[in-house]
């Protein structure tokens, strides 16, 4: 069974409707590599055992009977802690919420559990996933699968460190700012942002209602399509014929490319020549409008989030970190006023993002302009947090701030990723491009 436990969710649900293997002995397999796991407490803040284990034991009556689901029936993933269980804790990785547990299922996670995936446990998280980085000291930080002394990216910290450490086959995070694909890119996997009310957030304690969104992290594209598809209740589309040939890509050169460093640089530069290699097009592209609406972050998200938060956070403001706390307070500077005159503007920035893209099927950045900061040093060095923190999501934020989907695919350099961005409500074609980019990249 071990050998079993670093397949991809995909491998694993053929596997399963082909009888080789058994949801049971396969979760019962992942709850024990999780116990046994060194740095576990750092990435699960609980098991949901009992459950996982009804869970399993229904699939595998199913599979047997030839009644499964979906693709994915009896497939064992984690998820974020932020996303309810009913009675099961639900904390979203912050001391505020002590000892909440919601009394029903988010609406993702009943469709999750209707296509018969198995649900192994809660994921840790940046403090109300406020934050790029992944670091927590009020509950705990994961660890970055390929440099330990560093963060993992977040604030689907756990998430990814849950699939990048092999704890599970896949994770499913939430993504306000770049919090599924930082994580995703620092830790060598593939993550799907999902366009602003694709998928359900009810039953999802929330960050920003304008801007967050849920989305899976795995091991290779063909999960993501799968799992995107549970998430909806719906069957996948078809991944069949997926091809770069004569396909038209921007290489993104607005705001993106500044002060990026050398190796996420020589990664995306690597990754777009063997994509052109595989028979894509790919053309430089300005869009000067973008500076403007990165202008705007401030009034949007920080406006927001305080605004959401406000009465819970200053109740007891001493329960929290301090750097998530100063970031959303932050909210405090910005008037109703401001917050609508944001919203305008960055609304005609999306009207020019959609004329400049129109030609193209995708359009391509580094996920990240940096590499996954030193947690030492975050935790010592305040300028030093604030600074790689903003840069850590500055160029997922495009995506939220253009209200599209955005994947990022891992390039073959440790924690650098590939950005492909697409259009609202483009999940199904990205998703197609995403594939047949996965294999170019190798």
């Amino acid at each position: 069974m071990q050998a079993w436990l670093d397949k991809s969710a995909a491998d694993l649900g053929r596997a399963i409707g082909a009888g080789e293997v058994d949801p049971v002995n396969l979760t019962q397999a992942f709850l024990e590599r999780i116990k046994a796991h060194a740095l576990s407490d750092r990435i699960f803040a609980r098991l949901t055992e009992d459950r996982a284990m009804a869970e399993a034991q229904a699939a595998s009556v199913r599979a047997k009977a030839g009644a499964r689901l979906s693709l994915l029936d009896g497939v064992p993933i984690s998820w974020k802690d932020l996303f309810d269980t009913a009675g099961d804790g639900t904390e979203a990785g912050s001391k505020l919420l002590a000892g909440r547990v919601p009394d029903r299922d988010a609406v993702v996670l009943q469709n999750a559990t209707a296509m018969g995936l198995v649900c192994l446990g809660k994921t840790h998280l940046s403090e109300l996933a406020f934050s790029g980085l992944g670091y927590n000291p009020s509950t705990a930080t994961p660890p970055c699968v390929n440099d330990a002394d560093a963060v993992p990216g977040g604030s689907s910290s756990g998430a990814a460190a849950s699939v990048a450490f092999g704890l599970a086959p896949a994770a499913i995070g939430s993504d306000t700012g770049g919090s599924v694909r930082i994580p995703a890119a620092w830790n060598d996997l593939v993550g799907l942002k999902t366009t602003h009310g694709r998928l359900s957030l009810e039953g999802c304690v929330p960050l920003s209602l304008k801007f967050d969104t849920v989305g899976p992290l795995t091991r290779a594209v063909e999960d993501a399509v799968l799992l995107m598809a549970a998430l909806e209740g719906r069957d996948p589309g078809d991944l069949r014929g997926a091809s770069l040939q004569g396909r038209r890509f921007a290489m993104l050169k607005t705001v993106v490319l500044d002060d990026i460093r050398d190796a996420p640089k020589a990664a995306f530069e690597g990754a777009v020549e063997k994509l052109r290699a595989a028979g894509a097009e790919v053309e430089p592209l300005e869009v000067p409008e973008l500076e403007e609406a990165m202008a705007q972050a401030g009034p949007l998200m920080p406006g927001e989030v305080y605004g959401l938060w406000r009465d819970v956070i200053e109740a007891q403001p001493e329960a929290m970190y301090s750097e998530i706390l100063e970031r959303f307070r932050l909210g405090k500077e910005f008037s109703a006023p401001d917050y609508n005159a944001a919203w305008a503007k960055l609304d005609a920035v999306r009207q020019a993002w959609d004329v400049a893209v129109a030609p193209y099927d995708a359009v391509l950045a580094p996920t990240a302009p940096i590499l996954p900061p030193n947690l030492e040093r975050l935790n010592s060095d305040s300028d030093y947090y604030k600074t790689e923190n903003l840069l850590a999501l500055r160029n997922t934020r495009v995506g939220n701030l253009m209200g599209i989907c955005a994947l990022t695919l891992p390039t073959g350099v440790p924690s650098c990723g590939l950005m492909m961005m697409g259009v609202q409500d483009g999940e199904e074609a990205l998703l197609r491009l995403g594939v047949a980019a996965e294999a170019a990249l190798g």
